[in-house]
């Protein structure tokens, strides 16, 4: 028996990895997927349930695509975790921020991606940062939706970027994603939808980019409690049929927690879909 592939009784799925590099003081080496790790600041942002959900969506409605795209893609949490279910497919993913854009290469070079998994650090609002010409089968994206001045600010730079909206919105996630995705290619978010208005956002921009949601799936993280979030997966609405344009399919809401605070059956389903350790 191997036992480096075992964790609490759970059988680590997917490839080993090089796993050769080492962490530097203030940084922490996390469990993603599988053997999949990724390094973080300690004191600075660190990946969320909004990473995870996101990224078992979009690659739970686009399984095969061979160009994916990850926007805002932070330390690379939802990219290495859409690279570990996608072994096929080659990423490129944007990043703003130098410290977070470190951090993903460090990762990427762990899990043994570099020869598929290319970081670029700027803006995604920039158009010299894609090409006119690249497309993409799957896009991903989990934006900041806190308006500056909204709320308490970290007083760590990573962490205000991350969920304060400093580089863009839901908006501009929409715009670009229209402009790059290939032939019935699919865009997965997440986003809030308390207050109402949140999600409303979410469908005036779409609609406002050319853009259709076929689906989405409210998050309660509470057994009880009102959803706070949904996933939403579009597409450009002149790459679907007539029948597709104007309608969503509201799925069930899946929930975290139960009401004792144990971990909900079906997330842990969800959490052994990605890889993800128990």
């Amino acid at each position: 028996m191997n036992e480096n592939r075992f964790f609490k009784g759970w059988a680590k799925p997917g490839p080993e990895v090089p796993g050769d590099l080492a962490t530097l003081e203030g940084e922490s080496l996390d469990s993603i997927s599988g053997h999949f790790r990724l390094f973080q600041l300690e004191n600075g942002h660190r990946f969320s349930t909004d990473d995870l959900l996101v990224a078992w969506y979009g690659t739970s409605w686009a399984p095969c695509p061979a160009k994916v795209l990850d926007l805002g893609s932070g330390v690379g949490s939802v990219g290495m975790i859409a690279a570990w279910r996608l072994p096929g497919s080659s990423f490129v993913t944007v990043e703003a921020q130098e410290q977070s854009v470190q951090l993903a290469r460090k990762s990427a070079q762990y899990n043994g991606l570099l020869s598929r998994y290319e970081i670029r650090r700027g803006d995604f609002r920039d158009s010299k940062i894609l090409a006119d010409d690249e497309r993409f089968d799957l896009i991903l994206g989990s934006p900041p939706y806190f308006p500056l001045g909204s709320g308490i600010e970290s007083d760590h730079p990573q962490k205000v970027a991350c969920r304060f909206e400093v580089r863009g919105d839901i908006s501009d996630y929409c715009r670009v994603a229209s402009a790059h995705l290939n032939w019935g290619g699919l865009f997965a978010c997440v986003f809030p939808i308390t207050p109402e208005e949140q999600g409303r956002r979410v469908e005036r921009t779409a609609h406002e980019s050319g853009l259709s949601i076929i689906r989405r799936r409210p998050i309660i993280f509470r057994e009880g409690e009102p959803p706070l979030l949904s996933v939403f997966a579009m597409s450009r609405a002149d790459h679907l049929p007539p029948v597709f344009r104007d309608r969503t399919w509201d799925e069930p809401a899946l929930t975290i927690r139960c009401r004792d605070g144990s971990v909900h059956p079906e997330y842990q389903a969800v959490k052994l879909a990605i890889g993800f350790p128990p």
